[in-house]
């Protein structure tokens, strides 16, 4: 595949190192308005950097979009022109649509939007989906790539600001999770690096016995729950307190927020 990616930021090199170390690019362009950053990466041998979009897109089928929403316009009327149909449009721009890319570049375009999060630079990013009418013959394409870096999953473009709470926001609600579960084993005795350990490690294995026996969370607590038994007692405290209530309306909240930014009502 020759990809080019356009904007190679924080998002942009994530992207472009879990292609790389997947050998998932025939040739690469990275651009930045500045490359001196990000030159060491034509030690690859089939990396070209520039700052010249123009020459990217010549040269590349696949065009992944990691800039900034106020940049992207620019640069979608930039490039438009050396447009064809070979070319694959993968946008990471959140809150940009599919009708307004088909605005500037036209709906004969293969158009992707794609949702990951912040995990994308370990390779474990949750990243959602979605296409233009034209871009639903590539979608296997964008999900191939992405699954190079994760998991990723086609949805509509109606859920695609619920994605990005769930999945993008999400991480930092887990992040607070795993960190409430660090002061707990703190405050039970452990140092704070041991602590963490503990939490992470154990939050890590909790998602794995789901993703691989394809068991449902509660049955998975019933394996460790005993009658009258200490898990037990902590589950019902918490709830008492409000654990599951507490995350569902923070995950609402989080939605209702994006939504009034869309709607332009900060």
């Amino acid at each position: 595949m020759k990809i080019a990616i356009i904007g190679a930021g924080n998002l942009g090199l994530a992207i472009a190192k879990g292609i790389l170390a997947t050998n998932g690019a025939t040739t690469m362009y990275l651009t930045k308005r500045k490359t001196g950053s990000i030159e060491k990466f034509e030690k690859y041998g089939n990396v070209t950097v520039t700052s010249n979009n123009r020459e990217a897109v010549t040269n590349a089928d696949i065009l992944i979009f990691a800039v900034q929403p106020n940049q992207f316009v620019n640069i979608l009327e930039e490039v438009k022109d050396l447009l064809t149909d070979k070319h694959v449009l993968i946008s990471t721009i959140t809150g940009f649509s599919i009708a307004q890319i088909e605005a500037i570049v036209g709906e004969d375009q293969n158009i992707i939007r794609s949702m990951p999060n912040t995990a994308i630079s370990v390779g474990k990013s949750m990243t959602s989906i979605c296409a233009n009418e034209r871009g639903k013959k590539r979608i296997e394409l964008a999900l191939a790539i992405f699954n190079r870096m994760g998991y990723s999953m086609e949805i509509p473009e109606s859920q695609m600001q619920a994605a990005t709470v769930i999945c993008a926001s999400g991480i930092a609600f887990w992040m607070r999770m795993i960190r409430a579960t660090t002061q707990g084993a703190i405050q039970l005795g452990f140092d704070a690096k041991e602590a963490q350990e503990l939490a992470m490690h154990t939050c890590n294995g909790a998602a794995a016995l789901l993703i691989e026996s394809g068991s449902h969370p509660e049955a998975e607590i019933d394996r460790v729950t005993t009658p009258q038994g200490c898990t037990i007692q902590g589950l019902n405290e918490m709830e008492h307190q409000g654990l599951s209530s507490s995350l569902i309306q923070g995950i609402v909240a989080s939605y209702d927020k994006i939504s009034r930014i869309k709607e332009g009502n900060m």
